[in-house]
Order: C-alpha cells, then sequence, then structure tokens
C-alpha cells in the first residue's frame, strides 16, 4: 500500500509550548512558508501535564498582551515556601529569591496549549490532532543524511512476529525542516539523538517521574495563590525529589512529586510516595473534606545545562523538552521551551533562502541565549543530590548563595537505568492501604486520568526479550516494573503455579518511565495510535 503524502515547508512534532511558539514566531516573520504540527493526543492539552507555575517572560514576547484576550485560569502566586519534611514536622528552608514563583501565575498548561494554537492557526498554521510520528524520513542529499519529514501510522508487528497495519492510513508528511518538540524521551527525538550522535560530548540525560493531583476542596487552609514546595520525607535520603502543593482559584488545588529516576531502591513505588505525602500534617488539612478530580503523570528532563544534545541536524531540530531545558531547582521549563522554539524558528528564518534542508544555527543562537544562561547558573544543583538529600541541600546553599552559580567545576549526571540496587540488598517499604478518600490505589487514581486506546491496535509497549522481564528483572530487583510505573502497565502473576509477565498497554498515561528506568533497557515506548492514552482537561 502507497503512503498518502503530504508536503509542507515545515513540520512540526509536538502541540505542546515549544512547537506551537516555533509556529506562531515562524509565521510572525515569514507568513509565506507553510507549516504543519502533528499532535498525537486526541485534542491540543489532552496530554500536556505540568506543575504549572508560568514565568511569563517567553510569552510576553511571543504575543505581547496576551492577557488581553487569554480566557484561560490565571491566579498570580503570592506566596512561596519550600519546607524539609520529617514524618510528623516542616521546617521551613531559606528560598532563594531567583527561584521564587512569587507574582508568576499558575496556570493549566492545557488551556495555554490551546490558546497557543488558536494564535498560531489565526496565522495559517495547520494544526493535525490525533496523528502519531512514527520515524523520521531520511534522503541522501550530496553523501549527508537529512531528515525530510516525517511518517505516521506505519505497519508494526502484533504478538505473533506478523506484519499489521495501523488503523490509520500510513501517511508521509515531507518537509524541508522537521522540528521536534515531543517533550521528554520522544520518541523521534530518541531516534535522531542516536542516528547522528548527538550526545557525544554531553553528560548523560537524567530524569524524573512527575506524578500530579488535581483536588477540588472545602478547607478553611486554602488560600489561592499559595505555593509549597517539599522535600525531605516520604523519601528517603538517597532520593532526589520533592513535592509541590499550588492552590489556585475555584477551590481547586494542584499537589504532586517529583521523583529523580536515578533512585536507587528497588521497591520504591512513586505513586504510593505521593499518597504518603498527602497524609502528612503540613497538607492533609488541606484536602480533608476535598474530592480528586484528575490525575496523571510524565516524565521530566532533569540534566539542565551539561546535558543538552547538539541541536540541529540538517533537515531536522530539537526543540524545548526534547532538548532537556527544565531549570530543576526553579521547576519551570515551559519559558524555555517556548524560548527555545521562538530561536529555533528565526534560524529557519535566517537559513531558509540559502539552504532550506541544511543545519540551521539553531544550536549556536540557543547556546548562547538566556535559556542556557539560566540553566547554566543552576547546572550543579542537580546532581549534587546523588550524594544525598543533606548533602544536597547544603551544596545548594554554598553554590547558590556563595558560589553565584560559577563554580569552576560542572558535575556530571549517571544514567538512571544503572542505579537500582539489587532487590536482596534493598529495604521493603511498608507503604499504607489507601482509604479511598484521601489515598487511592492506581487503578482508582487512573480511571481519573481519562485514559484510552483502540482496542486491538499494534501494541505500543516493546519487550525486545521475553526472557529479561522475569529471569532478570523479577530474579535481581524484584520486578520494580510494576512499582514505577504509575499506571500499573505491568505486572507478574501466577497462573498454574507459574510466573507470568503481564503488560496492560491500554492503561499506558505515556509517561515512558518505563522505558527510562528498566535495568536492562528492554522496553521500548513507541507511539501508538493517535488519539489515544489519557485526555487530560485540567493538568
Amino acid at each position: 500500500m502507497e503512503d498518502e503524502k503530504l508536503s509542507y515547508d515545515i513540520v512540526v512534532v509536538g502541540a505542546g509550548p515549544a512547537g506551537l511558539s516555533f509556529a506562531i514566531r515562524l509565521k510572525q516573520l515569514q507568513p509565506e512558508l507553510s507549516v504543519c504540527v502533528i499532535e498525537k493526543a486526541a485534542t491540543i492539552g489532552g496530554h500536556t501535564l505540568s506543575g504549572a507555575i508560568l514565568d511569563t517572560v517567553a510569552i510576553n514576547q511571543l504575543i505581547p498582551n496576551w492577557q488581553q484576550d487569554y480566557k484561560g485560569s490565571l491566579t498570580t502566586t503570592i506566596s512561596d515556601k519550600i519546607y524539609y519534611l520529617n514524618s510528623k514536622h516542616s521546617f521551613r528552608l531559606p528560598l532563594p529569591k531567583s527561584w521564587s514563583s512569587v507574582g508568576y501565575p499558575i496556570v493549566n498548561l492545557g488551556e495555554i496549549v490551546q490558546y497557543l494554537a488558536e494564535k498560531a492557526e489565526s496565522l495559517a498554521v495547520d494544526i493535525f490532532p490525533g496523528f502519531s510520528a512514527a520515524s523520521l524520513y531520511y534522503i541522501e542529499k550530496n553523501g549527508t543524511k537529512h531528515v525530510q519529514g516525517i511518517k505516521t501510522g506505519e505497519f508494526g508487528l502484533d504478538a505473533k512476529g506478523e506484519k499489521t497495519e495501523s488503523y490509520q492510513q500510513p501517511m508521509l508528511i515531507e518537509s524541508q525542516q522537521c522540528i521536534l518538540a515531543e517533550g521528554a524521551r520522544g520518541y523521534l527525538s530518541e531516534q535522531l539523538i542516536k542516528e547522528f550522535k548527538l550526545n557525544e560530548g554531553h553528560s548523560n540525560q537524567t530524569y524524573g517521574i512527575g506524578i500530579k493531583e488535581v483536588w477540588h476542596v472545602n478547607s478553611p487552609e486554602y488560600k489561592p495563590g499559595n505555593v509549597i514546595h517539599t522535600t525531605g520525607w516520604p523519601l528517603d535520603s538517597k532520593t532526589y525529589g520533592g513535592g509541590f502543593i499550588y492552590q489556585k482559584e475555584n477551590q481547586l488545588i494542584s499537589l504532586g512529586i517529583v521523583i529523580g529516576l536515578d533512585y536507587q531502591n528497588p521497591y520504591i513505588d512513586p505513586f504510593l510516595e505521593l499518597q504518603r505525602l498527602k497524609t502528612h500534617s503540613l497538607i492533609k488539612p488541606l484536602l480533608e473534606n476535598g474530592e480528586l478530580i484528575q490525575y496523571g503523570a510524565r516524565a521530566l528532563t532533569e540534566g539542565g545545562y551539561q546535558s543538552v544534545p547538539t541541536l540541529a541536524v540538517p533537515g531536522a531540530m530539537l526543540i524545548g523538552c526534547a532538548a532537556g531545558l527544565i531549570n530543576v531547582p526553579r521547576i519551570k521549563g515551559i519559558h524555555n521551551a517556548m524560548l527555545s522554539g521562538m530561536l529555533a524558528a528565526e534560524s529557519t528564518v535566517a537559513q531558509f533562502a540559502d539552504e532550506p534542508n541544511g543545519i540551521t544555527d539553531f544550536d549556536d543562537r540557543l547556546r548562547a541565549s538566556s535559556v542556557m544562561q539560566e540553566l547554566y547558573k543552576v547546572r550543579n544543583i542537580r546532581p549534587s543530590f546523588k550524594y544525598g538529600a543533606i548533602p544536597g541541600i547544603m551544596y545548594s546553599g554554598l553554590d547558590n548563595f556563595l558560589l553565584k552559580g560559577n563554580a569552576p567545576w560542572t558535575f556530571s549526571h549517571h544514567e538512571d537505568y544503572k542505579t537500582l540496587n539489587k532487590a536482596s540488598s534493598s529495604k521493603k517499604i511498608n507503604y499504607p492501604k489507601p482509604d479511598g478518600k484521601l489515598t487511592f490505589d492506581k487503578l482508582t487514581a487512573l480511571s481519573y486520568a481519562n485514559v484510552g486506546h483502540r482496542e486491538n491496535q499494534v501494541a505500543h509497549l516493546k519487550i525486545q526479550d521475553n526472557n529479561l522481564p522475569l529471569n532478570y528483572n523479577l530474579a535481581e530487583f524484584d520486578s520494580p516494573e510494576t512499582r514505577y510505573c504509575p499506571a500499573q502497565v505491568y505486572e507478574v502473576v501466577t497462573h498454574n503455579d507459574q510466573k507470568i509477565f503481564r503488560i496492560n498497554a491500554q492503561n499506558c498515561l505515556h509517561c515512558k518511565t518505563c522505558d527510562i528506568k528498566d535495568p536492562k533497557q528492554n522496553i521500548i515506548w513507541m507511539p501508538p495510535e493517535g488519539g489515544g492514552g489519557p485526555n487530560y482537561t485540567s493538568m
């Protein structure tokens, strides 16, 4: 069967803040260029999840006076505090002024990207939700490999290893430049990085998993605009991470936990760590008599300055979280994602007249920009925690207050999948049973993510060696994938006295944690058919 074909000057993969900012800025600069944006979610914003407090520096540049016609929720942060927790008490820590969120709006990022999509469409950008990018399309040009577009809806393999066609018609979208704005651990982004060895000369990327709940509350403790961040309990001293509680308008609270995926204890369950966090005396009063209304999870790039790969190759660029531009201490990346998209658009316009399918100067532009200057100042904060929570906190104070981010050294990162200790040398964690009011089991929480995939579609979670889940993961680590997955995709069940490894792919939230943390890198997350996955409305 011959693929359907479309042709555009530019194709953007991912309708998030980075991809849409690219499209808007490009059209502002050169309206005659044709641009399409494809998005795997069924609706724009359907897979978008963030805390989210918005540093407005980028959106103010992209769309001056944007608040005049923005109809989404905005709650100005009036207080931002950080606490160190033990199991019973909380101790307030000093928060550097440069990390404070006071004055910035707490937003629903899904609403922000919907607004950006409307602006892009008003500039004649074509946006296609419900389409997954399956592979990059290459051509040879003067002996050099160039990206010439992307393919969607390709053939896959069923459980018997036989070819099966996607429900969607395969389609080739040819372009002169392909902009990968897929977010953390994007499938095409990983292909591009491996194909062109873009990580060479840079530190390993490291990731976190963010798990978030949205609550409607009825508590006297509720104060819109108050923000709380936490570190310490319930995490052990060797695990990086912490909680966040953002009090928004209309009696809504966003809360969650971010845990570095370089954790060592295979018995850690990030979802259950969030359930424990909610029971702390600092947080529980806010949620009493409240109601859970949405749940979700996603991976975050945490490598920062030293882990940003080379960003431009012939015919393609990496932008946003695909490039790894989150400022981890500030817990902010939306503005950097948008700024990277804008810089990529400017570099595309500068390049297009000379060699449309060539290598742009985007890598140089980004590394000379405020984005990398910001990341440079905090480059040693995240990796300092590999020595433990207390040393990390002490070093962070030294680095920020005394060295001002200008230490004459740069710490490196290690690969997350290599850090797990064996189960035999690890301590099991006794997580309390959920009460169904404040704390929940995974499947109950999952029902608040509106997740779904078309039945009988090609499995998007590929196990390369079917023997490893039981013979290695179970034997050595007591099946950590059954815990680090926030959607109960992976299970080990017993049938007729035999252990069976089961994959419930229909549960998948597309967080990609399994692709990152599997100790043998045996699990590959691939894009499912477009339109599947979660359908977030207030994340």
